[in-house]
């Protein structure tokens, strides 16, 4: 498709398209030509050391399947955001015991290749076969022969981050996984990981990161970024409870873009290059705020609001 304007649309123009019952892909790809600009490349994206690159904006799925929100309503809710180019959808095998990669398995059904997929294994699952066997349990519960990604979901003591590693290597020799990562890591122990042979080979670190709490900003963030290292920030909304999406600042720049507070804390968040959010939303209509953020742009002025209303914290 060839259009003049790439930009991404904005919050009034997505809520002009009518989505319609999105229950299969074809569904979901049948948005008018405004929504799928989004794939022709004008998204912000985020590179990782081995040449992958994804979109800056993914779906996180901490509470899906749970019953938090109908799971028609949240599998239509992921299927908007593969169709807009939010691809990579980041879950855990211990998000409901497996209900959460049980309901992302529905979704990417028939279009595993499009979907950038990413789960976790816990800290008390590394030795011996125990990652393994982990590992195969989440394929099965998401339908898929691989992981694109595969993180380590908080730290294990460092005495066995050889044997972490060692893991996560005979998955990816197998095809299991694409690739590793950590989550939840400081940089002393980033700095302790990559001193383990073959431990420089990890994709990411998955951190809490957003406007209300910027402490990675002075340490972790330009660590990883002096080693090539993407940052995936979860939470980028400010979690369950927070009233970021409140703040007034937040709430003219939005108005001023025509676009949600959302979308403004999530550009924010993005801003760098190298840090890819994965906000979670069981809503088509959040979806969709969200995406925006792939496309907006923050003046000078404006950043200068949001540091000003939630300046980096002292040491």
């Amino acid at each position: 498709m060839q259009s003049k304007d790439m930009r991404l649309p904005n919050r009034r123009e997505f809520n002009d398209v009518a989505l319609g019952s999105l229950v299969t892909l074809s569904a979901a790809m049948a948005l008018d030509a405004a929504t799928a600009v989004v794939l022709t490349g004008a998204a912000r994206t985020v590179k990782f050391r081995g040449g992958t690159i994804v979109a800056a904006i993914g779906q996180g799925s901490g509470s899906i399947g749970q019953g938090r929100h109908p799971a028609a309503d949240e599998e239509e809710a992921l299927y908007t955001g593969l169709s807009l180019g939010m691809t990579l959808i980041d879950t855990s095998g211990n998000y409901g015991e497996g209900r959460s990669e049980e309901l992302i398995k529905r979704v990417i059904a028939g279009q595993r290749d499009r979907a950038f997929v990413v789960s976790k294994v816990e800290a008390n699952e590394v030795t011996g076969d125990a990652m393994a066997r982990a590992c195969q349990a989440t394929l099965s519960r998401l339908g898929t022969d691989h992981l694109d990604l595969y993180l380590l979901h908080w730290p294990t003591p460092n005495a066995e981050f050889s044997e972490v590693v060692a893991g996560f290597e005979s998955l990816r020799a197998a095809g299991k996984v694409r690739a590793w990562g950590v989550s939840n890591f400081t940089v002393p122990q980033m700095e302790d990981l990559f001193q383990i042979p073959q431990g420089d080979r990890c994709a990411t670190n998955q951190v809490l990161y957003n406007l209300g709490d910027r402490r990675i900003e002075h340490d972790l963030l330009p660590w990883c970024e002096q080693h090539g290292m993407p940052v995936m920030a979860y939470s980028p909304l400010g979690g369950t409870g927070a009233s970021l999406l409140r703040d007034p600042t937040l709430v003219r720049i939005g108005a001023a873009h025509e676009c949600s507070a959302a979308a403004v804390a999530l550009a924010w968040t993005i801003r760098n290059g190298n840090v890819i959010g994965i906000p979670e939303s069981g809503s088509v209509a959040h979806v969709k705020e969200n995406a925006v953020a792939l496309s907006l742009t923050l003046t000078p002025q404006e950043l200068q609001s949001l540091d000003a209303a939630y300046p980096l914290p002292n040491r």
